[in-house]
């Protein structure tokens, strides 16, 4: 039967004990790891969010009511147990921060019994996840798993600290807010007192965020949720969380000065990691031309090199095929893979069709200087001679092209880049490198639309030396927009904003835009912007990002207390689910049949 406190208080965590506290007596409290049964002493670990703890029960010390209370300990029983810490009598354990004492009970009080769990309490689970997250209050209780959410809480200290200091005020913008078509889809919120009318949940605080320097904040942060409808994978969810920013009479230099000292503090304050700066910049098109990726991982080598001139006249109809369709023909060096089994060879053509290649040519060049290539057929000696220079080509080395549409070929060889980079261990797990790119396009072109559509946002800022191509090239017009990158990741990005009416104007109108819908759906910032709005500009990270590359997870499931699955839904407790009809009518809905039930 499970007793109360009685007035007992904890005076400790268990992992905050050492050989200093020797001598000492204390309470401490939390759940049982494991209870081991040596005729006349018992030993309890015992677990909480601190650590293990060794407690030992003998009944010369306890008594025999407290004894027998210890000897029917199971797994996961909640407890209180008062006692003496000593060094411990047997052998130290190196591997807890606990190793060199135990606690001597003199009392134990059960506040709360359990059933078997259904999975081991314990890191390194080899649990299917979807049973942890079914049961994700037990998952959490793993010491791995509590370390990520932790290391999360000490992130979000962090910035607060950095960000107060540097002069930013931590200000909440509105959860129900005016649905933006623009961009991801929105979760919409039926309003039960405007009848078929509806809220949406947040993207991002942008809108509210550029209102609050029009009111002369001047320096503003937020630990934001946000909602994007959109399909997930591993490094996004329905509901995520941003480090949220907007700073006024700043421009780009300004926003990464002080965003690399924030990473700089976080890395040091939360993980102990050492982040040089400055951080290296890239421009856009370079770290597509280079890695076929806006956020590159520079970890290793293996960049794309340009053959397109090289190989313009050659016999290969799929090389001079794609440059005569206004396409490219690029390549990547995987050295010493020359002895690569055809069939492995082939696994990575299936791996680059899944990235929209139509295939993949290759050519090993072979220890004795020979070629072996699924094309060399169709081009001359000379002509395969200055391909293999153009590629830095040794022997030992397997050379893999792509030719197709520029997107395409950067598509393909940088997703084929990073493969292999796993593959061939090029990558240092252990290795954090941050990287800004910066100077993204303006526009990028919707084939589905069939217009121009911001990379960012339409705020975004142009870069004052393209203005004049606004309208007759949108195309080639640079943003005043940067990313930061971790690892191949992106943490976060932002933007200058536009401040002045007549660059917005244009904007728009390069959008598409008339006046009536741009007011109509913008109206409200617009309106603001007539009222004296200052230069500004701001970075939004996604904090579940950073805290999963800063902790080695694999997913942001893991670092995210009560995640959702890959179809939005939540195992635990089976949301989204039916509502009572009631509720229905009170908001005007009516639920359709799905077509095809009956």
């Amino acid at each position: 039967m499970a007793e109360s406190m009685k007035g007992l208080k904890r005076t400790c965590r268990c992992g905050e004990l050492s050989v200093a506290n020797e001598g000492q007596n204390v309470t401490v409290m939390g759940w049982v790891a494991k209870q081991r049964n040596k005729g006349g002493i018992i030993f309890v670990d015992l677990r909480d969010r601190s650590g293990l703890l060794q407690i030992i029960f003998e009944e010369a010390d306890c008594g025999s009511a407290h004894f027998a209370k210890a000897e029917r300990l199971r797994s996961e029983f909640v407890i209180a147990v008062t006692g003496r810490v000593e060094k411990r009598s047997g052998a130290v354990n190196e591997n807890l921060s606990t190793g060199q004492i135990e606690v001597r009970a003199r009392e134990v009080r059960v506040l709360s019994e359990a059933q078997t769990p259904p999975f081991p309490i314990e890191s390194a689970s080899r649990t299917k996840e979807e049973i942890r997250l079914k049961y994700r209050y037990l998952d959490l209780r793993r010491p791995d798993q509590q370390e990520k959410i932790i290391l999360r809480s000490k992130i979000c200290a962090a910035v607060r600290r950095f960000l107060t200091d540097e002069g930013f005020l931590e200000i909440e913008t509105p959860i129900l807010c005016k649905s933006t078509p623009e961009g991801a889809r929105d979760y919409l919120v039926p309003s039960r007192v405007h009848p078929g009318s509806f809220y949406a949940l947040p993207q991002s605080p942008q809108l509210f965020k550029q209102l609050l320097m029009c009111s002369g904040f001047d320096r503003y942060f937020q630990i934001a949720k946000c909602f994007r409808d959109e399909d997930l994978r591993a490094d996004r969810q329905p509901e995520f969380t941003q480090i949220d920013m907007e700073l006024s009479f700043v421009d780009v230099d300004d926003v990464i000065d002080v965003n690399e000292r924030l990473l700089q503090y976080i890395c040091r304050e939360a993980v102990g990691l050492s982040v040089s700066l400055p951080l290296p910049r890239i421009k856009w098109i370079d770290a597509m031309n280079r890695y076929g990726s806006d956020k590159p991982d520079t970890r290793f080598g293996m960049e794309l090199t340009d053959v397109s001139q090289v190989v313009a006249g050659c016999g290969f109809g799929v090389f001079t095929g794609a440059l005569e369709n206004g396409g490219t023909v690029r390549g990547i060096n995987a050295r010493g893979q020359a002895a690569m089994p055809r069939k492995k060879i082939d696994a990575l053509v299936d791996f680059a069709r899944g990235y929209g290649a139509k295939g993949l040519a290759y050519l090993a060049i072979q220890e004795d200087g020979s070629y072996k290539s699924s094309f060399a057929k169709f081009m001359t000696q000379k002509q395969l001679d200055d391909l293999v220079a153009a590629m830095d080509g040794r022997p030992g080395d397997l050379l893999l092209f792509a030719a197709d549409q520029t997107k395409i070929v950067w598509s393909v060889l940088g997703a084929l880049r990073v493969e292999l980079g796993e593959q061939m261990g090029l990558i240092d797990h252990n290795r954090f490198d941050f990287l800004w790119v910066v100077e993204f396009p303006q526009f990028e072109y919707s084939e589905e639309e069939g217009r121009y559509v911001a990379m960012h946002h339409p705020f975004t800022m142009p870069m004052e030396e393209d203005l004049n191509r606004l309208e007759s090239d949108p195309g080639s017009v640079r943003a005043k927009a940067y990313d930061i990158v971790l690892n191949g990741v992106e943490l976060g990005g932002g933007s200058v904003r536009i401040f002045q009416d007549d660059v917005q104007e244009r904007m728009f109108e390069a959008l598409g835009f008339t006046k009536e819908k741009a007011h109509e759906q913008f109206g409200f910032l617009l309106d603001a912007f007539q009222y004296g709005v200052p230069p500004h500009a701001g970075l939004a990270y996604g904090l579940d990002r950073l805290c999963m590359l800063l902790t080695g997870a694999e997913s942001i499931r893991e670092v995210i207390a009560f995640p959702k699955v890959k179809d939005a839904s939540c195992l635990m407790t089976s949301c989204p689910n039916t509502v009572d009809q009631k509720q229905l009518e009170e908001l005007g809905i009516r639920v359709a049949e799905p077509e095809g039930s009956f």
